[in-house]
């Protein structure tokens, strides 16, 4: 028998030992308490006792049990999921990025929109749609009668996929249960997916953006309703017809009166 094992042997012997030793004055100070209770006229234990500190007390220094902090959803703030998503490494995009982008608007919204990811220019200034179909979206925003600062703007992931190509199943893995928090923390009356990738990946359906546009979809409890991405109507103006009707059904799903003019300030259609 080498000495390594002889050596290893005796440890657990030792211990062994300990344990026995320790076992033993745990036994003998019980049988001692148990005595004295005896002497004092105690003759039997109940099998419950009362706690030794209050709910009330065990919460104040543990917090509430899980139950309760399953109710607590609504109560995390926007700043806490910025802090909990950090200097974000969870998926390969954060080793390209210039600037994570995590969402910009009224934490208050009742109006939500949500696009596909950062472009240059977003990954550039760390803010959503910055860029062409940023402007666009901006104009759409304000001939419904709002501003940016009125509403909540985020993407799907956070960081910009290298040559604008879409988010890997893994990168939207990582990624999408922020999205998420951050609209359980808004709460929002409405939910805008901004093209087929977002409307997509929300809903967990294939089904093309021109097929799905128009009516409203549930997204956790939130009426959502898909639409052309912004990009898409630089493309194609023609598209902006069928954008404007479905923005008049998010004004009317909100409670917003339509706007008196016949064209907003975004070349927005209206019929």
């Amino acid at each position: 028998m080498s000495n390594t094992l002889i050596q290893n042997t005796a440890n657990v012997k030792g211990a062994v030992a300990g344990v026995a030793e320790e076992a033993e004055s745990v036994l003998a100070s019980v049988k001692a308490y148990l005595a004295d209770l005896s002497e004092s006229g105690v003759d039997e234990l109940p099998l419950t006792v009362s706690p030794l500190v209050s709910a009330a007390e065990r919460d104040m220094l543990l917090g509430p049990p899980p139950d309760i902090i399953d109710g607590m959803a609504g109560a995390e703030t926007l700043d806490m999921i910025r802090l909990d998503l950090g200097d974000c490494r969870r998926c390969q995009l954060g080793n390209t990025r210039t600037n994570l982008v995590f969402g910009v608007g009224n934490p208050n919204a009742r109006l939500v929109f949500v696009g596909e990811g950062p472009g240059r220019d977003e990954d550039l200034q760390g803010e959503p749609f910055v860029g062409e179909a940023g402007k666009l979206l901006t104009k759409i925003i304000e001939a419904m009668g709002l501003t940016r600062s009125d509403v909540y703007i985020c993407n799907v992931v956070k960081c910009r996929p290298p040559q604008n190509r879409d988010p890997l199943p893994s990168e939207i893995e990582a990624c999408s249960s922020f999205m998420l928090r951050q609209v359980k923390a808004i709460n929002p009356s409405a939910i805008v997916a901004l093209g087929k990738f977002a409307a997509q990946t929300l809903l967990g359906v294939k089904t093309p953006i021109s097929r799905l546009r128009g009516a409203f979809q549930d997204y956790h409890g939130i009426p959502l309703m898909p639409t052309f991405h912004p990009a898409a109507l630089l493309r194609d103006p023609a598209l902006k017809r069928d954008v404007w009707e479905d923005m008049k059904q998010v004004m009317k799903k909100i409670g917003m009166e339509l706007p008196a003019q016949k064209t907003g300030a975004a070349g927005v259609e209206q019929p």
